[in-house]
């Protein structure tokens, strides 16, 4: 099992906290957005979408490199949709999460392997879809939708 260093969260003040991630690296600050906060920082909603696309990048990196394909420069956007539950609470209800590959399709050999397969490496979005539903879609750099 992996026990890994733990993540520390310290109130500031209002809704901003200091969040330590055990690592020897800079803190960061997150904050809510207004009414509520002031934006001074990612929120927790910011900091799920940028695990999640981060794992998914990650993910995709490790697919390509073992099927000796370069990565290359990749990119992920992923956005949100929040509503209110049945009792009225806002909750993510769904994630989108676009990823670019820096060439066109074509380029990459055994892409339809490695797109069919890449998900299943992230411990982070694998583990999130449990509760909340994740659409990827991987998007060539001429703009061509690869899977999803």
């Amino acid at each position: 099992m992996d026990t890994s260093t733990p993540v520390t969260v310290v109130r500031r003040g209002g809704y901003q906290f200091d969040i330590d991630f055990g690592l020897g690296t800079p803190s960061w600050i997150s904050d809510e957005p207004p009414p509520l906060g002031q934006s001074a920082g990612p929120s927790p909603k910011h900091l799920l979408l940028a695990a999640v696309a981060n794992c998914l990048c990650a993910s995709l990196t490790f697919a390509l490199s073992k099927f000796k394909q370069e990565p290359g420069r990749l990119s992920a956007a992923a956005h949100a949709t929040v509503g209110r539950n049945a009792a009225n609470r806002l909750r993510i209800q769904r994630i989108q999460v676009d990823l670019r590959l820096e060439r066109p399709g074509a380029a990459y050999e055994h892409l339809d392997r490695i797109l069919g397969q890449f998900e299943e490496f992230c411990t982070v979005s694998m583990s999130v879809r449990e509760g909340i539903p994740i659409d990827v879609r991987v998007i060539d750099a001429d703009g061509q939708v690869l899977k999803g």
